[in-house]
């Protein structure tokens, strides 16, 4: 691989020094310029992946030079500068630079800075190969889940996806069809969402007349799915009897719609998600067995790295696209702590605190807070208190309220948090609303 070019604009020469010194070492080329007017007619014809520019230089600022040459040819930029000129900084801050560093700086800031390049170019570079993989990231953990969905994706086998709530396992699925060269539909199903006395029609179809309302024949999910991939999430929360029946349908390759007795035959390659192995919780081990031909397992967000910088700084690209106006970054200062919080909710609570953060922004730089939406937790947030000889029933549901609050409304990390399932937490809403 063609090792990546630094060019160095910088009047102090013994900081380009250091600054040549700690590149080479990371594995860069490097170029050295002193002024505006040298810096920029090499600039302009060579490209180069990463520049370093101070601000103030003998015959004019960095800024200058940013307006000389084309932004297909600067890669990435960052403002390395000793300035104490705010109205500079600001203009640094809203220029294409990627970030502003103040001197002095020192050798492991500069070599996670050259790290950070070097990850991106990778991604990029790597881009071709990951075309379709809509997933963010080139952690070792990410790198992998990549190489398993294009090792498994040509082939007829199902897919099982393990992974925490909000790890993306519907991308996964996603990806998986897309290159999978199907040419139906990819048909998507959330076992959590769906009640049980609809599952078995929702997912095999129905006869007419089948049960009451049944005024027309249904074709399930499965049958729309035929030649493509169906996916279903929360497998775990499929009732036994129905897990039975899918069972049968993955290796028969037919499917019986309910009140009906004819087998209608389906082509359909099943990519299923879970948070739980079968021995946590309620997927039979012969489904499990199935179903689990082949399993990706999608790594918390904790566990991935630089890769929160990287997405948060999709997350606010795809912001700035989404509600227009002049444009937003991430704010680098607030990166260390980005990468330190736990994120318990993956990648879903990011995305929830980087959008927070950019409608928050009154500048165009987006600081993310991760400790912001548990702090706004009603009532004292995740403590819960009840007096003596309060009635086991108003505990029970005052506890799945503040779960469900604590969890911004999402069901599965209330389930997950209270040690049930999906759809008991559904029962109790349901039972909750009639009494209420």
């Amino acid at each position: 691989m063609t090792a990546p070019t630094l060019a160095i604009v910088d009047d102090d020469p013994d900081f380009s020094v250091f600054l040549t010194r700690v590149a080479r070492s990371a594995g860069f080329l490097t170029h050295q310029f002193h002024t505006v007017s040298e810096a920029s007619f090499w600039l302009s014809s060579n490209e180069v992946d990463l520049t370093i520019l101070d601000m103030a230089l003998p015959d004019g600022t960095g800024l200058d030079i940013l307006g000389r040459i084309p932004a297909d040819r600067h890669g990435q930029i960052v403002f390395v500068s000793g300035t104490s000129d705010t109205e500079q900084i600001r203009r640094a801050v809203a220029s294409p630079a990627t970030e502003f560093i103040g001197k002095p700086v020192g050798t492991i800031a500069l070599e996670q800075l050259f790290r950070r390049v070097q990850e991106d170019l990778q991604c990029r570079r790597h881009g071709k190969d990951d075309a379709g993989l809509d997933l963010v990231g080139e952690s070792a953990p990410m790198r992998r889940v990549k190489h398993d969905i294009l090792r498994v994706a040509p082939t007829d086998m199902n897919v099982l996806v393990l992974g925490e709530t909000g790890t993306g396992k519907e991308l996964v699925a996603r990806a998986v069809h897309a290159h999978s060269g199907r040419s139906g539909k990819l048909i998507c199903m959330n076992c959590g969402a769906v009640p049980a006395e609809l599952m078995a029609s929702q997912l095999f179809g129905h006869e007419r007349g089948a049960f009451t309302g049944a005024a027309n024949r249904h074709a399930g999910f499965l049958e729309q799915a035929d030649g493509g991939t169906l996916f279903l999430d929360e497998i775990g929360e499929m009732p036994a009897a129905l897990q039975v029946y899918l069972l049968r349908v993955l290796e028969t390759g037919t499917v019986v719609r309910v009140g009906g007795t004819g087998e209608i035959p389906v082509d359909v390659r099943v990519v299923a998600a879970t948070n739980r192995l079968p021995d946590e919780g309620m997927l039979r081990d012969d489904l499990f067995y199935r179903l689990g031909h082949y399993l990706i397992e999608l790594p918390p967000l904790r566990a991935r790295g630089d890769d929160i910088r990287l997405l948060a700084s999709r997350f606010v690209a795809l912001l700035n696209d989404k509600y227009g106006g002049p444009p937003k970054r991430l704010d680098p200062a607030g990166i260390t702590r980005l990468l330190r919080h736990a994120w318990p909710g993956n990648v879903r609570e990011l995305m929830a605190a980087t959008e927070r953060a950019y409608l928050n922004a009154s500048g165009p730089m987006v600081d993310i807070n991760p400790l912001a939406l548990a702090r706004r937790a009603p009532d004292g947030g995740d403590v819960v208190q009840f007096r003596i000889g309060t009635p086991l029933q108003d505990i029970e549901e005052e506890m799945l309220k503040r779960t469900l609050a604590f969890h911004g409304g999402d069901k599965t990390a209330t389930a997950r948090s209270l040690g049930v399932s999906v759809r008991t937490v559904h029962n109790h809403l349901a039972r909750t609303r009639l009494h209420g």
